[in-house]
């Protein structure tokens, strides 16, 4: 009955000026009696609202709906004050009060967000909720909300004029108001609602759409969308969504008549690992990802059972050039029929970097990995978007991962399909805007050997460890542009992000990371990026302030006690590179038979090598010892020195100290 009543009341709401100028014009009926006529059915409205059917005794009490019911009280005040003074102008007014309360409806929601185009939108399709283009829908529906609110303006002070207003004859008013309100603001509304659904395509058409590793299907990009290019931009070498849908179905192929259940996966070509990855997935395969392929490694990782796919020549291992480039073309229905894979069932091991020498296996889900996409599409989709990507770090580790092939590939952004291995190639992306990947330890190759890049608005991330004031210093001064930085690690991916021209050495934590000091001074971390509920304990200390931003201040495995008295490597690291004459450097510590001591590795930078040619090794020695006396005490200084052309470090430039403490077994 109620939803009898409910229809019946918006049915007649809508056409109330209709009714009003029949009763009025047509029929000549008093106003009195249309005033009675206007309370008996707003009076039998309420009642049907508010009363409740014998079927709902037993069930839960809920809440009612407050809007036919203060609509029926409007329509009521209004039959009563009309009745009273017998003037039709009260009933005419019931156009505006709507006006008005639709106008104070909407524009709340303009400071109360979010705004009420924008619910209606989430209402209607609720993967815009969390998607990457839910900014872009919000802001777009704020500006709807706000066409409305000046529609609602206009629209009520004409139905307010043409209520108040004496053209002549009250048959003339009746006429007048009647037709506005029952017929040309409709008009109007359904114009505005027509044009803004055109608008609204258009608008779809140029919004940032995310589809990741396991949410897109054969038609989420155009057959023609450029998915990567060789060399630069213009060069005019590409390949295109539909040769990735060919490619990754080749390896599909190839892939499930294989019952193996664990697979190795090395590429250095980012466009073979995007459709070898992508195929393994959708195989439901184990991915194992390490950017070790030397002949030991394999031999402890490729247990009976596990196959190898690479790119590269290596022992055991099947190639992927040979799959994708000299396989037969499979059917068209066979190459768009794209497996639906589940994120959350998805099993791939992350080999981490090996800053101990010893690499170690982290289990990981495009679970989480898409969690850490989503998050950064929604603080730099623009810049991601306006650009071409290219990048100077290896997809087997976490960041180039994530940066250089699964964001892309998700924002549908065009990626060069070999990393930048040389500072010098920068010089020839000069065509268009790119966004750069890279590390710390290439930036500072790049900075010391260029002098000004001729890069277009170039947008530059860096992670896999922290850049020095002076390096983003001369970042922005070489690219134009100064480095945006990544905290994280393998375990916990991203957390935190700084940029030094605008935060300083503060970084800022994700918004969805909580983070915390243990009561060892290091950061603990509880994300959803993280698996473990409890969060993760890192191993590095810093300083939280009140803004909840933090500073890092070392490792704590860096802390070692030399004759009973704790000294920082880290600090001892930064004392050495104050000097001036230094370009980089690596403290460890060794032990002998006796006791524990320091040894630092150094590389002297071009006026280093200047203040010290042709000078005796040893002079060299205590020069540095002499400058760190300043600061620690004698028994903690390095006891041996190291000076090399550079320190021994992985693609992602990270320093192995294994290797490095090997250097001082060689005298």
């Amino acid at each position: 009955m109620k939803k009898f009543l409910t229809v019946l009341f918006y049915v007649m709401a809508a056409v109330y000026p209709v009714v009003v100028f029949t009763l009025l014009v047509v029929l000549k009926l008093p106003v009195r009696i249309l005033s009675l006529c206007v309370m008996v059915l707003a009076c039998s409205f309420f009642l049907g609202f508010t009363g409740r059917n014998r079927t709902d005794v037993k069930k839960e009490k809920k809440a009612l709906d407050w809007r036919p019911m203060v609509s029926s009280a409007l329509f009521l005040i209004a039959g009563i004050v009309c009745f009273v003074t017998n003037q039709s102008v009260f009933l005419k007014l019931y156009s505006v009060v709507i006006s008005v309360v639709l106008l104070s409806v909407f524009g709340s929601t303009l400071f109360f967000e979010p705004n009420i185009c924008f619910r209606f939108a989430v209402m209607s399709d609720k993967s815009i909720a969390g998607s990457s283009y839910e900014a872009q829908v919000c802001a777009y529906c704020r500006k709807v909300t706000v066409v409305w609110c000046c529609f609602f303006i206009i629209n009520g002070s004409i139905a307010a004029y043409t209520a108040l207003h004496d053209f002549g004859s009250e048959d003339l008013n009746n006429k007048i108001w009647s037709v506005y309100n029952g017929g040309i603001s409709y008009i109007l509304m359904g114009l505005l609602f027509s044009v803004e659904l055109l608008v609204r395509k258009m608008v779809d058409k140029k919004m940032i759409k995310a589809f990741s590793f396991t949410k897109f299907n054969a038609d989420s990009r155009p057959d023609g969308h450029i998915v990567c290019f060789e060399g630069s931009w213009s060069d005019g070498v590409y390949k295109t969504w539909k040769d990735f849908l060919t490619d990754s179905a080749k390896m599909r192929a190839f892939i499930s008549q294989n019952p193996a259940d664990d697979w190795i996966l090395h590429c250095e070509d980012y466009w073979y690992f995007l459709c070898t990855f992508t195929a393994l997935l959708q195989c439901g395969k184990r991915i194992l990802l390490t950017q070790n392929i030397s002949e030991a490694f394999i031999d402890e990782v490729k247990k009976p059972g596990v196959e190898f796919l690479t790119d590269q020549n290596a022992a055991g291992s099947a190639s992927i050039q040979d799959i994708i480039e000299k396989s037969d073309l499979p059917d068209e229905q066979y190459i768009r029929s794209v497996p639906q894979v589940d994120s959350d069932k998805t099993r791939i091991l992350m080999f981490t970097s090996g800053s101990t020498g010893k690499p170690k296996a982290v289990p990981q889900r495009m679970t989480e990995f898409e969690l850490d996409n989503a998050f950064i599409i929604s603080k730099w989709a623009k810049e991601f978007t306006s650009r071409k990507l290219v990048t100077t770090v290896s997809q087997h580790h976490i960041y180039g991962f994530l940066f250089g092939s699964s964001l892309p590939f998700t924002l549908g952004v065009s990626f060069r399909r070999t990393r930048i291995t040389f500072p010098e190639e920068f010089e020839k992306l000069y065509d268009t805007e790119y966004m750069i990947i890279a590390t710390p330890a290439f930036l500072k190759r790049t900075v010391e050997i260029e002098e000004k890049l001729p890069l277009k608005n170039p947008f530059i991330f860096t992670s896999g460890g922290a850049c020095s004031a002076e390096l983003a210093l001369s970042t922005e001064k070489v690219f134009g542009f100064c480095p945006l930085e990544v905290y994280g690690s393998t375990e916990t991916s991203g957390i935190a992000y700084r940029q030094q021209n605008k935060d300083g050495l503060k970084f800022t934590p994700f918004d969805n990371a909580k983070i915390w000091l243990g009561d060892d001074g290091c950061l603990r971390i509880v994300s959803p990026y993280i698996k473990d509920p409890q969060g993760f304990a890192t191993a590095d200390l810093a300083e939280i302030f009140d803004d909840g931003r933090f500073i890092l201040k070392g490792r704590s495995d860096s802390i070692v006690k030399i004759e009973e008295k704790r000294i920082s490597m880290t600090e001892v690291e930064n004392r050495i590179m104050q000097t001036g004459l230094v370009s980089d450097v690596k403290v460890v510590a060794l032990q002998n038979d006796v006791r524990q001591y320091l040894a630092a590795a150094v590389v002297l930078n071009d006026k280093g090598k200047k203040q010290f040619e042709n000078t005796e090794k040893y002079l060299v020695n205590r020069y540095f010892h002499d400058f760190l006396m300043q600061y620690f005490e004698n028994v903690v200084l390095p006891k041996k020195w190291r000076f090399l052309d550079a320190l021994p470090v992985d693609a992602q430039g990270k320093k192995h100290k294994l290797e490095i403490e090997a250097l001082f077994e060689k005298q």
